[in-house]
Parts: structure tokens; C-alpha cells; sequence
């Protein structure tokens, strides 16, 4: 009994039963194994001939490609094969400081939302926008978007002793790169493209500053009027008209956000589908296009023949 516990055999009380219980666990071992064998071979039956040998060619180009990238491994004097992975994070905590990101706003793959920033419904922070609340907190409303290599940054304080949080209301329009330091940028403005606005600046509801302008600190934008230069200055009173397009553009970002989500929430086994299906019939989806605000002229030579239906057809 002593000497079949030994051995590591439980519920055997001699050592004819622990015998009995190897013979088995090797039989049910070797039926296992058999099994597989089985299921393998009905694997590729179903294949046929033809994918049976693209299967082969696309395993052995693979492991042909990480032979050869081991190989230059080697060459460069790195003698183990390393997989270089992107430290990049889309959402990153600064000690106890974690970004707030409503479920129905867009963040692209390629931002950085830093620390103590909150992001509201239906916002979009669009690719490769940072917004870093790691000294003081970033604010963001609703509908609000931000546009492609934007910057938006904090100050702990300034000259004047002030605490400077970065505060942008709902509806609000920042163009692509702009720069956005401790200010406070109210409902429903326009921040043109590569503007500056810099500590202590507030803009008001419904104020514009134009595209390249530097706005110096502590500047209050007046509602209605258009600022830009370097430095920035007044230069007119915005019309009906523009003051409805700032709205308007909001919207739009907003509708567009849904668009670009979609397409960076899909598998790459659905991106891959796709190329063929953009190869084959030379366009994307109509509901798609008219999203984007896009209008495609299929090629005379890729047009579907009168026999041949459309997916969406079909």
C-alpha cells in the first residue's frame, strides 16, 4: 500500500491495482491520440486536393518568412528572435489619474488620452491627437470633436498663481493642429486649423479664431467675433450664416465619428473581405459613401457586366 502512494498512483491500495490504472491511463492515451489522428484526416477530406496544397504553400511561406527574419536576426548581431510590440496606449493612467471616455464617443487607435481627461457623448478625438491632463485636468462636452494632431495640454499653474484646467464645452469645433494650452473654450466655438491658444485664453460662445492664429494668455474672445494674426486680434463679427455652420460642423464630425468607428471596430477577417470586394467591384457600400461625403466613378473597365448583380443586389 505504502510503496504504490510512492510511486504517485491515487486510489491504487497495492501495487497489481496501480499496474491496472498505468495500463489504463496509457490506453486511454493512445485513444486520444487516435482521435485526433482522426478528426485531422477528416479535416482534410474536406478540403480537397486543391486546398490541401494551399494550405502546405501558405504554412511553409510562413515559416519561411520567420526563418528569414531570424536569419537577419542573426546578422545584425541580435542572436535570438525578438517581436518588436508598440508601446502605444490609447488610454493611459498617470498615477492615480484615469481618463473618463463616454461609451458613445470615438477615440482613434492612434491618440493618447493621458490622465485626468474626461471625454463626453458623442465626442470624437480623431488620429493621432494627444491630450495629456497629467498636471491638471482636460475637459470635454458633448459632440465636441477633435481633429486630427490636435494638442491639448494643462498648466498645474501660471505666473499669476492661477490653476489652469483645460475646459472645452459642447458642440465645439478644433481644427487639425491646433494647439490648446490651460484655456477655456465655451459651447458651440471654431478653433481653426493650427491655432494656438494659449494659457488663460477663454473664448466664448459662438467666437471664432482663425486658422494659424496665436491667441496670447489670459485673452477673452468676445460671443460673435472672429480673432486671428500673431498675435491674434479682432477682426470682424461673425454672420448668421457662420454662426450655423459652427453647429453644423459639429454635427457633421459627430456623424462622421460613427463611420470611422465602425470600420476600426471590424476584425481583420473583415477587413480582408473587404479589399477583395473593393477590388472586385470598384466601391464601397452607398450608405457608406454618402457618410463619408464620398462620390466614386467606377472605371469604365471595372464596370459590372448586365449579367453579373452587385453583392448589395443579390
Amino acid at each position: 500500500m505504502q510503496s504504490s502512494q510512492k510511486q504517485g498512483i491515487p486510489g491504487a491500495r497495492t501495487r497489481a491495482e496501480a499496474g491496472i490504472l498505468i495500463k489504463e491511463r496509457k490506453e486511454n492515451r493512445q485513444g486520444g491520440v487516435e482521435k485526433k489522428k482522426k478528426k485531422k484526416k477528416k479535416k482534410r477530406k474536406k478540403m480537397g486536393t486543391l486546398g490541401r496544397a494551399i494550405y502546405t504553400v501558405g504554412f511553409w511561406v510562413r515559416e519561411t518568412g520567420q526563418a528569414l527574419d531570424r536569419l537577419g536576426s542573426r546578422l545584425q548581431g541580435h542572436y535570438r528572435f525578438q517581436e518588436q510590440l508598440s508601446r502605444h496606449r490609447t488610454l493611459m493612467n498617470v498615477f492615480d489619474k484615469v481618463p473618463m471616455v463616454d461609451r458613445e464617443a470615438f477615440v482613434a487607435p492612434s491618440a493618447s488620452i493621458i490622465g485626468d481627461v474626461h471625454v463626453g457623448r458623442s465626442s470624437s478625438i480623431w488620429y493621432g491627437c494627444v491630450l495629456r491632463g497629467d498636471v491638471n485636468s482636460i475637459s470635454i462636452g458633448i459632440g465636441t470633436n477633435i481633429q486630427d494632431n490636435s494638442l491639448v495640454h494643462v498648466a498645474k499653474s501660471n505666473l499669476s498663481g492661477k490653476v489652469l484646467p483645460t475646459l472645452i464645452g459642447d458642440n465645439v469645433t478644433v481644427g487639425h493642429s491646433a494647439v490648446l494650452h490651460g484655456c477655456t473654450v465655451e459651447d458651440e466655438t471654431f478653433v481653426g486649423m493650427g491655432a494656438t491658444l494659449l494659457d488663460g485664453v477663454v473664448l466664448e460662445k459662438h467666437a471664432m479664431v482663425a486658422a494659424g492664429a496665436l491667441v496670447r494668455q489670459n485673452t477673452r474672445i468676445p460671443s460673435g467675433e472672429v480673432w486671428g494674426g500673431n498675435p491674434a486680434k479682432f477682426l470682424r463679427k461673425l454672420t448668421d450664416d457662420e454662426i450655423a455652420f459652427i453647429s453644423q460642423s459639429a454635427i457633421n464630425y459627430s456623424n462622421l465619428a460613427q463611420a470611422h468607428a465602425a470600420e476600426n471596430a471590424k476584425d481583420l477577417d473583415g477587413v480582408e473581405f473587404e479589399k477583395v470586394l473593393r477590388k472586385k467591384f470598384a466601391k464601397q457600400d452607398e450608405e457608406y459613401d454618402s457618410m463619408l461625403g464620398v462620390v466614386r466613378d467606377t472605371p469604365p473597365e471595372l464596370t459590372l457586366p448586365d449579367d453579373i448583380k452587385s453583392p448589395k443586389a443579390v
